[in-house]
């Protein structure tokens, strides 16, 4: 008998793999591979925190599926939407319509989206904080 699996965390893992092997990516964090779960505390600026989800059942007669929304959340620290906006847009480059980019354990990516791209004002004005939100549908391989 086959069981649903959360492809949620084999995402996650890959997402944060595709993101810090981006030779493009990681010049604009800085020549860092600062792209996290959770930063750790006091983690130098530009970095990627690949963050909150939604999951939900995406399922056929045959087999299981879900539909995972994955929000990024890139900050920066500087008085300018500029090199935020183009840490987003490399990973949109990346990510976008490219479901063959991820390796996601136990799951077959079937497709990717972009949905948004959000740039935002901190309470800082030195800091800037930008939001991406894909949309990724699975089906389960296993």
């Amino acid at each position: 008998m086959v069981v649903s699996r959360s492809p949620v965390n084999p995402l996650q893992a890959a997402l944060v793999a595709e993101l810090k092997g981006d030779s493009a990516l990681i010049a604009l964090l800085g020549g860092r591979q600062a792209v996290y779960d959770q930063p750790p505390e006091g983690e130098a600026y530009p970095y990627i925190r690949v963050g909150d989800h939604l999951s939900i059942p995406d399922n056929d007669l045959t087999s299981f599926g879900r539909q995972v929304t994955v929000t990024l959340h890139i900050w920066t620290k500087v008085r300018s939407n500029k090199p935020g906006q183009d840490i987003a847009a490399r990973i949109v480059e990346l990510l976008d319509h490219q479901p063959d980019a991820l390796t996601v354990t136990g799951h077959r990516v079937v497709s990717i989206r972009a949905e948004f791209d959000q740039a935002l004002t901190d309470p800082d004005p030195q800091i800037r904080h930008h939001v991406l939100r894909f949309r990724v549908i699975t089906a389960q391989t296993s």
